[in-house]
């Protein structure tokens, strides 16, 4: 698996590009599901696992890698599926998400590919509510490859926090605010939902959202050809960078290529923080990227980006 794993490190390259490259892996069945290879930092086969008593029902254990202890879960139950069985037979994929190290426990990695975002599509109508955990679908070799939320699979299993701070409030409380309006775009429903929440509860602002890069951006277009008022009261674009469709480096850079649109704040908010290119945040024309999901954190950046629009 090392082999398999061996040149992550050189991939990150495709940023920008609107590509990505793919970890592909089965969970017991025949269904292929996926993973973006700049959220894994390596594969392995599974070690011993240690209990944790009280630990959530899709926490396996705990192992010991490289120094560090990391909490392994079963993502077929995370899913609602069953435990995965043979644990000794089968993989680990260790990932970093929202600025913490996690590993998931597979039944069999099969391969890398790589693919360009516009091949990455929503799920189907009727599958991406409440009750679904996939947030983009995509075939290769003429078999479906499903992308699984993984950010709401982290929210349930492990908790966020999603309350601002007495202090961050406090910074909050009677600022006045010209422009009101956020577009947030994010594949994933929790993710909307985080971000909506702080804005609209805690800051008092509106939002309108959108499920990848290429919608956010025909709203934004759609809004410029009808001189609609909204793009007068548009504060600010808080937008993910993996998303099916566009991704958010591509977003970007088409707003700024767009003269109507150019001088919009845009901030790139991922939970691709392990990896994460500044180079390419200022190559883009990208005005903040901030982590997920830390409300104080993504409070403040508001805060910040509204200070320097004003100025």
């Amino acid at each position: 698996m090392s082999g398999v794993m061996a040149s992550v490190d050189q991939r990150t390259q495709l940023a920008g590009r609107n590509r990505l490259e793919l970890l592909m892996f089965r969970l017991g069945g025949r269904q292929l599901y996926g993973i973006n290879v700049f959220k894994v930092r390596e594969v392995l086969q599974c070690p011993k696992l240690s209990s944790v008593p009280r630990s959530h029902h899709v926490v396996r254990g705990i192992a010991n890698i490289r120094g560090s202890t990391i909490t392994i879960m079963d993502l077929n139950m995370a899913i609602g599926g069953p435990p995965i069985e043979d644990i000794e037979s089968s993989f680990i994929i260790i990932s970093e998400y929202n600025r913490s190290v996690q590993g998931f426990l597979v039944h069999e990695v099969d391969r890398i590919v790589n693919l360009n975002w516009k091949d990455i599509h929503a799920p189907p109508s009727g599958t991406a509510a409440g009750s679904s955990y996939l947030t983009a679908v995509t075939h290769v070799d003429d078999k479906m490859v499903e992308v699984i939320d993984v950010e709401r699979i982290l929210a349930e299993v492990m908790g966020a926090n999603e309350n601002l701070s007495e202090e961050m409030l406090d910074k909050i409380e009677g600022r006045e605010r010209d422009r009101n309006l956020v577009l947030v775009s994010d594949d994933s429903i929790v993710a909307r939902k985080q971000v909506c929440k702080t804005l609209e509860n805690d800051m008092s602002m509106e939002t309108v959202t959108a499920k990848n890069g290429q919608q956010a951006l025909d709203i934004l277009k759609g809004w410029a050809d009808n001189n609609s008022p909204e793009l007068d009261r548009l504060a600010m674009v808080i937008s993910d960078i993996e998303m099916p469709e566009m991704d958010g480096y591509s977003f970007t850079t088409a707003v700024r290529g767009d003269e109507r649109l150019k001088d919009i704040q845009i901030i790139l908010h991922t939970s691709m923080s392990g990896v994460f290119n500044q180079d390419m945040v200022d190559k883009v024309g990208a005005n903040k990227f901030i982590a997920k999901f830390d409300p104080d954190l993504l409070a403040g950046a508001v805060l910040e980006t509204m200070q320097r629009e004003s100025e």
